[in-house]
């Protein structure tokens, strides 16, 4: 400070005072007075000392800065900091973009007007596109200062530039992200758990839902403006932009830009789906008068100013104008002229590859070639950028790096060898704008910011092995090879030997904490190690690791980690990878839907790929080897997979379509196209393109319950019917609503029917007391037919007739195109039962109508025992099935009507909601409520030929298309796609227990009895063991359930008939006692013994038995029954049965009630009940508790002595049992 004047100390002083004020607790003053004796000399005791003593405090003073900081932030909402984070770089982005706006003025007016013109009506998006480098994202930047002047201050403005973070590469992230910012600024709803922790459906079915409810409740505008829509991920199928909405509600604005690419891109879509050209604007190159506005305006940022001859040459270099990009990357060249060089010596380059080749000689010139070419390809390289201190740590393990930047003078240290600092921080300068900021896996990362400079680099530095190299040190890097004080060996050109030195790069750890996962290794390892082909690494390490799956999976979900397996699939033909990859498909849905931790996926994994140990030990051996350590060393308990008994990859299981928010409600499936159109419970619509099984659209129109839906001009377009009372026209092709009609039948709750004339362009629909019929081409009613509830309607096209039918077998013809009425007739012996299916014969001109008691009519066929839930029909209406109670009936065409093609009826274990058969008559598939769907050969006279289980949940409707098969319920979100020619040899073992709520085991698990599928006169045993059929047993009548004896060595089946049949389980034959029904001779309901296998309950519909079990030869005696009770409810049947010592039975109802009988003082308590059936009971060692589950997934404790409930917790979808 000596040599200096007054002034510069006094600036100085001033510098530390202003530093020192505005952080007081971050800055520390340091005086040292000492050092300015001897400031020179680096080997000073008291400047080591000094420089120690700083180093010491800095790091305890960043340590304490930032524990303090993660202790602040423990509690805090991570999803909303993360808004935060987001909203902020784009912000930022947008303003410093914004900067450069010039000329355009007038196409950023025409983009204002047109959005203030569609404020109060349905319109496009409007798309911005042009050629790279010509000012798109600038011009967003700009509109979205312009929007709140043009629609209100209030309007709020969501800007997104896609691709600059990881939270705007994808659609889920992207829409989930946007929600979160507009429903509290809105006052609306924020997104809930299923769309944070859900796919990328249900993200987008809350987007559009949202838009919905702006535009209806919202005084305000939202402007969404989405820059560069071609930067998402397309390992998504981003680029097919289903997830963006092609018409917006008044009040909403969406505005995106893309590349004017030639070829199949994102703007080609979007015209095919949006035709209009007034939803279209080009930014077009500028012009030469622009040119010198923005080149005036660009000296006036940069605070330079070029001499008139050159500020000449730069003007005529581009006579014609040019786009943006170039003018900026010749601004920045011409920036450095000195004012003395002469223009004979200047050159401007006039293409966007020269500039960048300029720029790259250049940078090699001032920093050497190996560093700028390493540093760039090392960015080219990588998968989502590099942050500046992994940059710097990849640099010093770069030895040709190090050896040109030491190739003159030695390292200062012969132990640490590093890349200087000031190196780097020159070459971050010198490169400038070419490098851009992008937030991914919490980092703030360095990318090329421009497509043609990546161009650049990569045809200039990472040609032949080159790219290979870069991928073999980052690869090396995210592993932590040469962490943790691993010394790596250097040759530098002013050493004399090697240099072994601890190059001190940042160790990486799977996890950093409990809680914290390393993503930065997570998404970059993978790809490094396959593109630099270290395929044995790439198995040990990621593809092979269980730590891995499980660190991968919970930090960045399972479909993360299938695209890794799915980039690998690409580059090696790997059929264990291919089955690995299926199963994370498989198991994502439960991830997705269950808030469990590692044992969910250890045990998915392993009940999965167990059967395919012994076909692939390499990848899936040792994955299965892996899951089984862990269970054994897993301190909590956990249930152990023995075998494969979840649906695995290669079996009928192809798929689960997620992406509803509540269950499906309506399937419609179009043959010719292989369109597949779904409904809902929150009255959203999804279509699929199943060639390929990937989503086409997401249709959001009804504000409740989609009833029915039909497709119609050979899969193209699609009309559907709401409990809300709209009716909606879709055109399939674009997914856009072609009307939407406010109909009569709002509120109605009978059963909603729409039908569609294609030759008269009129559709029909149906519900309560009137049919509206519309013209398809301008929405008007054509004629309304009022009068009696009708409850099936058909349409006959040739005939020009209407037909419904109502309560009581009113049958009603209609003129089709007048509405008037022809003919009224009323069914003989049908006064007392009412409709409840129908199917349309149309080729015969007739309808078949299910009745409440068992009618068919219009066939000639023999009365069903019981209510009709359903009929179908075959495609060349030649056969023809009806569902009614637990059975199927199926019945042939004949010259006079239909007869019975079977000789016996489907019968199922549970009561049969769906069926399809297929085009070529030689199969009919059933769907029932005991949770699987059942293959039968109509060749081979109805023999079931396969059960698949792992539905979850009741299957009410099935969709059949060739070998594929479409299941869904109202129970659950989501369809599951299945592909009935699949190799046996990957069946589940042991097969699917379908028919029966409990199995019932014994011998420690080592055998399982249950009912054979499609006969349960039959009991399976399964050796669980072996993986095999052991033996059959015969029952006199079908059986309802099963209780085993362990210690007495007995199986108890209860039947039908109401009888009990007692098995000895040791016998070699079947020694079997047969127990008599009471005179009811009602069904056996369910049964239960007491914990010491001394009293067995059998229940009935409203009768329980308590009968005494005794030692006896050849096996023990039941006698009784001691005690016999009935229950007081008449509306309901008991379900469920738990014995307790002293003759205590505790009982649950269909009706959710749930009770506690005490026989000796015949005196019954009551718990709290549940809200539906109890389907399961069971009580702890010492009966001291007692666990309930029943039909609408809840479970309940309870204290027995008290008679009172401890705890409730459900788990969404799953029937407990």
């Amino acid at each position: 400070l000596a040599q200096h004047g007054a002034e510069e100390q006094q600036l100085l002083t001033n510098l530390k005072e202003r530093m020192t004020s505005y952080s007081p607790k971050l800055v520390k003053v340091h005086t040292v007075p000492a050092l300015s004796r001897e400031p020179t000399n680096p080997r000073s005791k008291t400047r080591t000392k000094y420089l120690k003593e700083l180093c010491k405090q800095l790091i305890a003073a960043t340590n304490h800065q930032v524990l303090g900081s993660l202790r602040s932030q423990e509690g805090g909402n991570e999803e909303l900091e993360g808004l935060f984070s987001e909203l902020a770089h784009h912000m930022a982005l947008g303003r410093e973009r914004g900067k450069a706006f010039c000329g355009r003025r007038d196409l950023l007016d025409s983009i204002c007007q047109s959005i203030s013109q569609n404020d109060n009506r349905t319109h496009p998006p409007l798309i911005i596109h042009g050629m790279p480098g010509s000012g798109k994202a600038t011009l967003l930047c700009q509109l979205c200062e312009r929007v709140p002047a043009v629609l209100g201050q209030e309007t709020v403005v969501a800007l997104r530039l896609l691709g600059t973070s990881q939270l705007s590469s994808t659609p889920h992230n992207l829409l989930r992200n946007i929600c979160l910012q507009v429903c509290p600024a809105l006052g609306l709803p924020s997104p809930g758990a299923q769309v944070a922790k859900g796919n990328d459906g249900t993200s987008v079915l809350f987007f559009h839902n949202l838009l919905l409810s702006v535009s209806r409740s919202s005084t305000r505008s939202l402007v969404l403006i989405l820059g560069s829509v071609e930067q998402l991920d397309y390992l998504d199928g981003a680029h097919r932009l289903h997830w963006l909405p092609k018409s917006c509600p008044p009040k909403v604005h969406i505005i995106v830009s893309t590349l004017a690419a030639a070829n199949h891109g994102p703007l080609q879509t979007l015209r095919e789906a949006i035709p209009e050209p007034e939803a279209y604007f080009e930014v077009e190159p500028l012009s030469s008068e622009q040119v010198v506005e923005m080149l005036t305006m660009l000296m006036v940022l940069a605070r330079r100013r070029l001499t008139p001859a050159q500020q000449d040459l730069f003007q005529h270099s581009f006579p014609e104008g040019g786009h943006p990009l170039l003018l900026e990357l010749a601004f920045n060249e011409a920036k450095r002229w000195a004012s003395y060089t002469l223009p004979s010596e200047l050159a401007i380059a006039t293409t966007v590859s020269e500039a960048m080749h300029s720029l790259c000689e250049r940078l090699e010139k001032l920093h050497g070639p190996l560093l700028v070419s390493h540093t760039l390809g090392y960015l080219a390289c990588s998968r989502n950028g590099l942050s500046e201190a992994e940059l710097k740590d990849i640099l010093s393990l770069d030895d040709g790096v190090l050896s040109e930047i030491y190739q003159h003078q030695p390292p200062p240290s012969k132990s640490i060898l590093r890349l200087p600092p000031l190196v780097w921080a020159q070459l971050r300068r010198d490169i400038g704008e070419c490098l851009q900021e992008r937030r991914a896996d919490s980092f703030v990362l360095l990318t090329l910011a421009h497509r043609q400079f990546a161009a650049v680099v990569q045809g200039r530095y990472l040609s032949g092995p080159e790219s290979t190299k870069r991928h073999l040190l980052l690869a090396d890097f995210f592993r932590g090879t040469w962490s943790w004080g691993m010394k790596k060996p250097a040759v530098l050109p002013t050493l004399s030997k090697p240099l072994n030195a601890d190059r001190k790069v940042a160790p990486q750890p799977l996890w950093f904490s409990d809680t914290v996962t390393n993503k930065r290794k997570l998404n970059e390892l993978p790809f490094h190690l396959l593109s630099s082909g270290q395929m044995e690494a790439l198995k040990q390490d990621v593809l092979g690791n269980m730590s891995w799956f499980t660190c991968r999976i919970l930090a960045t979900g399972a479909a993360s980690l299938a695209d890794d397996f799915t980039l690998c699939i690409k580059h090696t033909s790997c059929p264990e990878m291919r089955l690995v990859r299926d199963t994370l498909l498989l198991l994502k849905p439960t991830i997705d839907s269950l808030q469990g931790g590692a044992s969910v996926i250890y045990t998915e994994v392993l009940a999965r790929l167990h059967s395919f140990v012994p076909s692939y030990p390499d990848l899936i051996g040792l994955l299965c080897q892996q899951c089984v350590s862990w269970f054994s060393a897993c301190p909590h308990p956990v249930l152990i997979p023995l075998c494969g008994f979840l649906q695995p990859p290669a079996g009928p299981l192809r798929t689960t379509l997620t992406g509803f928010l509540k269950g499906v409600t309506v399937l419609e499936l179009c043959a010719d196209r292989m369109v597949l159109v779904g409904g809902s419970q929150d009255g959203s619509l999804m279509v699929w393109n199943m060639k390929d099984i990937e989503v086409m659209h997401f249709l959001t129109g009804h504000s409740a319950e989609v009833r029915c839906v039909r497709m119609f001009g050979k899969g193209t377009r699609a009309v559907s019917a709401a409990m809300d009372g709209t009716l909606c026209l879709w055109n399939l092709n674009s997914g856009r609503e072609e009307f939407s009609i406010k109909d009569a039948h709002s509120g109605e709750q009978h059963l909603c029917q729409l039908h569609v004339d294609e030759k008269n362009r009129i559709v029909y629909s149906t519900s309560g007391s009137k049919v509206n019929a519309w013209h398809l081409d301008t929405a008007a009613l054509a004629f309304q037919i009022s009068g009696d509830v009708w409850l099936c309607t058909a349409v006959f096209v040739p005939r020009m007739v209407v037909m419904t039918v109502s309560e009581g077998g009113g049958l009603s013809l209609w003129d089709s195109s007048t509405g008037e009425l022809r003919f009224k007739h009323q069914l003989s012996g049908l006064q007392e039962e009412a409709p409840m299916c129908s199917v349309l014969l149309q080729k015969q001109g007739r309808m078949v109508v299910g009745f409440s008691r068992g009618s068919l009519s219009m066939v000639l066929l023999e009365k069903l025992p019981m209510e009709v839930h359903f009929v179908v029909l075959s495609e060349d209406e030649t056969l023809l099935a009806a569902g009614f109670g637990q059975h199927v009936r199926v019945f042939l065409a004949g010259s006079k009507g239909f007869h019975r093609f079977l000789a016996a009826d489907l019968e199922h274990q549970g009561l049969v909601q769906a069926a399809a058969i297929s085009s070529d008559n030689t199969t009919i598939v059933t769907g029932c409520q005991s949770e699987a769907i059942w293959v039968w050969s109509l060749s081979e006279q109805g023999l079931l030929t396969d059960t698949l289980g792992g539905t979850e949940t009741p299957v009410t409707l099935l969709a059949l298309c060739g070998s594929m098969l479409v299941s869904a319920s109202p129970s659950a979100p989501c369809l599951q796609v299945w592909d009935l020619t699949y190799n046996c040899t990957h069946k589940t073992v042991p097969p699917s227990v379908a028919c029966i709520d409990r199995p019932a085991l014994s011998h420690n698990g080592n055998y399982i009895y249950f009912p054979q599928a499609g006969n349960s006169h039959k009991i399976i045993i399964w050796d669980s063991v072996g993986g095999v059929e052991s033996d059959t047993l015969d029952a006199s009548a079908p059986v309802r359930c099963l209780e085993v004896a362990e210690e007495r060595r007995l199986l108890f089946a209860g039947l039908a008939s109401g009888a009990l049949l007692v098995f000895p389980l040791d016998s070699q034959q079947q020694d079997v006692v047969c127990i008599p029904p009471p005179e009811s001779r009602k069904p056996i309901n369910h049964m239960a013994l007491s914990r010491q296998e001394e009293q067995l309950a059998v229940a009935y519909s409203d009768l329980v038995l308590v009968l005494d079990l005794s030692p006896g030869e050849p096996c023990p005696v039941l006698d009784g029954p001691v005690y016999t009770f009935y229950t007081q409810l008449p509306a309901a049947v008991i379900s469920s049965v738990a014995l307790l010592a002293q003759y205590r039975v505790l009982y649950g109802m269909t009706s959710g009630e749930l009770f506690l009988y005490d026989c000796p003082q015949a005196k019954v308590s009551p718990l709290e009940a549940h809200r539906s059936k109890v389907t399961c009971l069971e009580t702890s060692h010492r009966e001291r508790w007692a666990l309930s589950g029943s039909e609408d997934s809840q479970q309940c404790l309870w204290d027995l002595e008290l008679c009172h409930g401890k705890l409730q917790y459900g788990a969404d979808n799953h029937r407990t049992t």
